[in-house]
C-alpha cells in the first residue's frame, strides 16, 4: 500500500477513533497474475488499467489490453469501466461494460486478478519538543514525530504493528510503548516468530495439556497467558505460519487462548504489539498473510524511518553511546573526520549496525590505554574512496573514461530518481509523466536505490 519517504502514521477507521481520520480513497492490490504485489492509489483522480505505459497500473499480462479498464472513485465506492478489452472485464466470473464495486472486492482483467481495499490514511503528527522517548533518542523531525506518536499510542490499549528494517529498533519501540503504558507494572514479554522452530511456535505461544503430542509430558501456559495484564511483542510476525495466524487473530479479536490439547479458551488482558522488516501488503497480496490479520495487527502501524534518511541524528547517537561505552572510566572521543565518515555511511544495519561499530572501536581503545576511537581498523565504509567532499566521483587518473562516467550516472540516477519523487510526494505515477518515464522502469529505479515511492512496491 502507500507509503513516503516521511515518517508515516497510518490508523484504520473505526479501528480507533482517537487515531481515526476521513479514508482518502483505496488501493487495488492485484492478487494474481504476473504484476502478483503491485498496487496503486485511487483518490480522486480516475485511474486506468492496461499495458500501455501511460496508464496508472501498468500490467504485463499479455491477455490485458493497452487501455483495458478505467476505475472511477464515486465516494466509498469505485466505478469499473471496462475500456473496450478484447478479453474482457469479470466479477464473479460474470464479465462486464461498468460495474459499481466497494471495498474488498475482486475483479478480473485478462488473467489478471485484483482485489479493492480501504486506503491506510497517512497522517503526519507534530514533532515532540523532546529528543527523546525513553531510551529512543534522536533530534530529527522524523524521530520527534515518532516520538510525539508514540506517547499518544502508549496511552492507549491499541495493537501496534512496527515496521521498519533489521536494527532499526522496533523492540525497543515496543519496550518505551509498555513502559509509557498504563501497563508498565505488567510484564513485557518478547517472542520472536522467526527463531523457534516452527514445530515449537504454537505450544511456545498457546501453551499445551500434558499428553496433547509427543513430549508434552506435563500442562504448560503459553506466553500469551504470560503476558497476562502486561504487552506481548510478537517481533517479526511475517515470520509467522499462515497455519497458527487463525490461532493469534482470534486471540486478537476475543482475548482468549486455547492450549493446545484443550477445548475451551481461557480470557487474557494483554496488549499485543508486532513487529515486521518484511512487507505484510505484499505478503497479503500473495496469500503468505491473511489480510484480517494484518489489519487487526495494523490498527496503528508505524513505520520507522532508516538511520541513511535521518543522518542529523549520528552525532547525537555517537556521543550517547560512547558514553555508555565508556563505563565509567575516561570519556571515549571520535576524531571529526571519522565523525564524518560515520555521517556519511549509509548503515545497511542502521543503528544496531553503528553501535557495533563503535563497540568494536571502543573495545579496542580501552586495550590500548587510549581514549580517542580509532576506526581505521574496523571494515565499514564511509563515503568511497576517491570521492570528493561534495560526495561525487573524483576525477582519477587510473581510471578509464567508461569507469568514470558509469559512477558519475550512478550517482546522478540516483539523486534526479530522488528528487523526482520528491516533487511528487512519492507518487511514482504522477513522477513518471513528469519525467515523461515508463512508470515500470521508473520503479524499477527507486527499488535500485532504495527509494520508496509512495503508490508501489
Amino acid at each position: 500500500m502507500a507509503r513516503n519517504d516521511k515518517t508515516q502514521v497510518t490508523a484504520l477507521i473505526d479501528d480507533l477513533p482517537a487515531f481515526s481520520r476521513q479514508r482518502g480513497g483505496g488501493v487495488f492490490i492485484v492478487l494474481k497474475g504476473p504484476d502478483r504485489g503491485e498496487s496503486v492509489s485511487v483518490q480522486d483522480q480516475p485511474v486506468y488499467f492496461g499495458s500501455a505505459p501511460a496508464c496508472e497500473m501498468v500490467l504485463t499480462d499479455k491477455t490485458v489490453s493497452r487501455r483495458h479498464l478505467l476505475a472511477v472513485p464515486n465516494g466509498a465506492s469505485v466505478i469499473l469501466k471496462d475500456q473496450g478489452s478484447t478479453n474482457g472485464s469479470f466479477v464473479q466470473g460474470s464479465r462486464f461494460k461498468e460495474i459499481t464495486i466497494g471495498y474488498g472486492a475482486e475483479f478480473k482483467v485478462g488473467r489478471t486478478l485484483i482485489k479493492y481495499l480501504p486506503e491506510e490514511e497517512i497522517v503526519d503528527p507534530s514533532p515532540s519538543e523532546e529528543t527523546s522517548f525513553g531510551q529512543l533518542i534522536g533530534s530529527s523531525t522524523k524521530m520527534r514525530q515518532l516520538f510525539n506518536l508514540l506517547q499518544d499510542v502508549a496511552a492507549t490499549d491499541a495493537t501496534v504493528l512496527i515496521e521498519g528494517e533489521t536494527g532499526t529498533g522496533k523492540e525497543l519501540i515496543a519496550e518505551e510503548i509498555h513502559n509509557h503504558s498504563k501497563r508498565r507494572d505488567g510484564p513485557f514479554i518478547v517472542f520472536d516468530c522467526g527463531s523457534v522452530p516452527r514445530e515449537l511456535i504454537e505450544s511456545a505461544l498457546f501453551g499445551h495439556v500434558k499428553g496433547s503430542f509427543t513430549g508434552a509430558q506435563s500442562d504448560k501456559d503459553g506466553l500469551v497467558k504470560s503476558a497476562h495484564g502486561g504487552t506481548l511483542f510478537l517481533d517479526e510476525i511475517g515470520e509467522l505460519n499462515l497455519e497458527l495466524q487463525p490461532q493469534l487473530l482470534r486471540v486478537i479479536e476475543k482475548r482468549e487462548v486455547r492450549r493446545v490439547g484443550e477445548t475451551q479458551g481461557v480470557k487474557v488482558d494483554i496488549r499485543i504489539i508486532a513487529a515486521t522488516n518484511r512487507d505484510l501488503r505484499a505478503m497479503v497480496a500473495k496469500g503468505s498473510f491473511r489480510e484480517d490479520l494484518f489489519f487487526r495487527l495494523a490498527v496503528v502501524p508505524i513505520e520507522v524511518p532508516p538511520l541513511r534518511e535521518r543522518r542529523e541524528d549520528i552525532p547525537l547517537l555517537i556521543d550517547t553511546l560512547l558514553v555508555a561505552l565508556s563505563d565509567g572510566g575516561p570519556s571515549l572521543t571520535v576524531a571529526d573526520d571519522a565523525r564524518d565518515a560515520l555521517v556519511a555511511h549509509d548503515w545497511p544495519g542502521n543503528v544496531r549496525e553503528l553501535r557495533n561499530v563503535l563497540e568494536r572501536a571502543a573495545y579496542l581503545a580501552r586495550a590500548t590505554g587510549e581514549t580517542d576511537v580509532r576506526l581505521a581498523s574496523v571494515p565499514f565504509a564511509g563515503k568511497p574512496a576517491g570521492w570528493d567532499a561534495s560526495g561525487m566521483p573524483a576525477f582519477d587518473g587510473r581510471k578509464s573514461y567508461r569507469q568514470t562516467k558509469s559512477e558519475w550516472e550512478e550517482v546522478f540516477e540516483k539523486r534526479y530518481v530522488q528528487w523526482l519523487l520528491e516533487r511528487n510526494e512519492g507518487n511514482i505515477s504522477a513522477a513518471a509523466r513528469e519525467a515523461d518515464m515508463d512508470r515500470k522502469y521508473l520503479h524499477k529505479l527507486a527499488k535500485k536505490h532504495g527509494l520508496h515511492p509512495s503508490d508501489s512496491k
